[in-house]
């Protein structure tokens, strides 16, 4: 068997190394397996160590902000503007008891992407969104594996500029991201595989919401206390 290019092979190796020995190769996917469940829980694990108190206070900020009427619009793009449908889904219809919250992802209206992308240019595709629907004291959540992606930065800067609470997951060192610096709420993965990026990414994001719903409803029991 040959791999198409490099990119399964280096990933694979056991599948492309000429006889198959199937108990080798089922050996080699349970190592492999294990390898990689190992690596993303040590990930989660340091970004927790390291940022946890951060995430804490970023939903603690959140909830304050929901509590006084704001919404919250996610952003991203290939496989971020997955995740950034994923949030807005997450906080605007988390179903049980939890309490839906306005979220939106600019992502998800392909006419507006498409138009602003075509008659104007790709990188104002998030801007000219939150120049257009974002308020002072919204959330502007972007999602980025590189930190780096020039329509993100320009959503930051938008966001900025209109008074939005603004909230970057990004990987590796952070990229341009980390140097705008007008960010309020970062966090950065560190690894340089996009696979495990995401993964953590994605844990991140639930921790804000689940942090966020405990917040709010501390606040409403201790309002409603105090009636």
């Amino acid at each position: 068997m040959t791999a198409p290019d490099g990119s399964m092979e280096s990933l694979y190796p056991f599948l492309y190394s000429g006889a198959v020995d199937l108990d080798s190769v089922l050996a080699e996917v349970r190592r492999s397996t294990v390898e990689k469940a190992e690596e993303i829980a040590d990930l989660r694990r340091t970004v927790a160590e390291r940022d946890g108190e951060r995430i804490a206070a970023c939903a603690q900020a959140m909830a304050e902000a929901f509590a006084r009427g704001a919404r919250l619009f996610a952003f991203g793009n290939g496989g971020s503007s997955t995740d950034a449908q994923d949030v807005a889904a997450l906080f605007l219809r988390p179903g049980g008891a939890f309490r839906p919250l306005p979220a939106f992802a600019l992502t998800a209206d392909v006419a507006v992407v498409t138009a602003l992308a075509n008659d104007v240019g790709f990188e104002v595709v998030f801007a000219r969104q939150l120049a257009a629907s974002g308020r002072a004291g919204d959330i502007a959540l972007g999602l980025s594996t590189s930190g780096n992606s020039r329509n993100l930065i320009a959503a930051f800067e938008e966001a900025d500029r209109r008074g939005m609470i603004t909230v970057g997951l990004a990987g590796y060192y952070g990229g341009q991201m980390a140097e705008l610096g007008t960010i309020d709420h970062l966090f950065v993965v560190p690894s340089s595989s996009v696979h495990r990026i995401q993964e953590a990414q994605t844990t991140v994001y639930h921790a804000l919401w689940e942090l966020t719903q405990a917040a709010l409803t501390a606040t409403s029991a201790t309002s409603g206390s105090r009636r």
